[in-house]
């Protein structure tokens, strides 16, 4: 896999935002939901979240094709929102990107930490691959349990 990985620049949120709105659809039809937060999330807000917050992008021969989100708090890698564009899902731009935030972590940091919709196979079949563990389930509503991993990272 010839993919680049790179700091999100400010000239790429607008791609970003087609990208996480594209990646989203099919967890929003999983869930019944199209109101998720990443298709609801506006152009100044991802700005604003991509400028206090790592983020990282996935390129294949100059084009946008997978990204990811994190913050750190209390010693914690929060990874959120990643997302692989919907053609080049399976190609293991989400593993690559997943490793790629994990390393950029400092070094006081010891644990990563993820969620994501307990109908969402192929993430918890990927989470899992990439040694994240279920440390719990917290149901928000008759659709939707949200399904919380961790994992160390030194």
């Amino acid at each position: 896999m010839a993919v680049g990985i790179g700091p999100v620049h400010p000239d790429d949120v607008g791609e970003l935002l087609t990208l996480q709105r594209a990646a989203f659809v099919t967890e929003a039809q999983l869930y019944d939901d199209p109101r998720l937060p990443a298709l609801v999330e506006t152009l100044p807000e991802l700005l604003a979240a991509v400028q206090r917050e790592p983020a990282l992008t996935a390129r294949d021969d100059g084009r946008l094709v997978g990204a990811v989100r994190a913050r750190v708090a209390d010693g914690v890698l929060h990874v959120g929102r990643l997302v692989v564009a919907p053609d080049q899902q399976g190609r293991g731009i989400g593993r690559v990107l997943l490793a790629a935030v994990e390393r950029a972590a400092g070094p006081d940091v010891a644990t990563a930490a993820l969620s994501t919709g307990h109908r969402s196979a192929a993430n918890l079949r990927l989470y899992a691959r990439a040694g994240y563990v279920e440390q719990r389930r917290e149901r928000v509503d008759d659709v939707l349990t949200v399904v919380h991993l961790a994992k160390p990272l030194r």
